[in-house]
């Protein structure tokens, strides 16, 4: 395996300049614990997750909690770079990545409420959210659904800005490079369950066992007995990556085609 530092990024697509739901936690190649990044102020922006990437170097592999694309179906059957370049150029005006400018711009694509009509007719899932659903892990929302608690879809528009503005190789967009940096779109959740537990990590004792599972050690003492969820995905997808990232078979999906690398993208530990 080439990558040395692995950083797990949980995401936010909510309006403003801070987001206490954004956290970002890095492990070295190891067992040494995950940790926590923190800006100054202790609060992550997106743009700051973004200019905190750009000065990253090494062989360093990223996962983000966001989808990177959108169901193939019209008007979404091109190439995802393209989708990227015109949601940042939509958006620009919006501050701190955000994109909700988009969301006017197609607002027949999707699901705000009842009054779209049936959420079944708008709610489309990529082929990796329906291999996931088929595994009986997890039932995913849509990216095209912006109601409820999730709002993934929200998440979405802006991880685009940052992947346009970063312009890394992205997996699996982009083949993947002999070195450097390298992006890619993961679900906090799966990592939790190959962790060996279903549903959110909030306490140091839980999150040390799937750590365990993970090949790392515990978290140091002295870390926080309990914390919020944003926490507990960051930490557990950092050393998840470290875990599974040299295991060819994560790499090659077998219902990944290379259109849908192209246009839907992938959930790196979906297989």
């Amino acid at each position: 395996m080439r990558f040395t530092r692995f950083v797990g990024i949980d995401w936010s697509g909510a309006r403003g300049a801070r987001h206490p739901s954004v956290q970002v936690a890095i492990c070295e190649v190891g067992d040494a614990p995950p940790a926590l990044v923190l800006p100054p102020g202790g609060v992550w922006s997106r743009a700051g997750v973004r200019d905190w990437l750009a000065g990253l170097s090494g062989d360093v592999l990223v996962g983000m909690d966001a989808g990177f694309g959108f169901a193939a179906v019209p008007p979404f059957t091109g190439p995802a770079r393209a989708l990227w370049a015109e949601v940042d150029s939509l958006c620009a005006a919006e501050p701190d990545l955000g994109g909700h400018g988009y969301i006017a711009h197609r607002r027949d694509a999707f699901w705000l409420g009842a009054a779209d009509g049936p959420r079944h007719l708008r709610a489309h899932l990529r082929v990796t959210e329906q291999v996931y659903k088929a595994s009986g892990l997890g039932v995913p929302t849509s990216n095209f659904v912006l109601l409820g608690a999730a709002q993934v879809g929200k998440a979405t528009l802006t991880a685009m800005r940052l992947l346009h503005s970063l312009n890394w190789p992205v997996w699996p967009f982009d083949p993947l490079p002999a070195r450097g940096p390298v992006i890619l779109e993961i679900y906090a959740q799966a990592f939790a369950r190959l962790g060996g537990f279903r549903g959110k990590l909030r306490d140091a004792a839980s999150l040390s066992a799937a750590l365990a599972r993970h090949g790392s050690q515990p978290l140091p003492p002295g870390f926080p007995a309990q914390f919020a969820d944003h926490v507990g995905d960051a930490l557990v997808t950092a050393a998840g990556l470290r875990a599974i990232a040299p295991q060819p078979h994560w790499w090659q999906p077998a219902a990944l085609t290379p259109a849908i690398a192209t246009t839907e993208g992938w959930t790196f530990g979906v297989v």
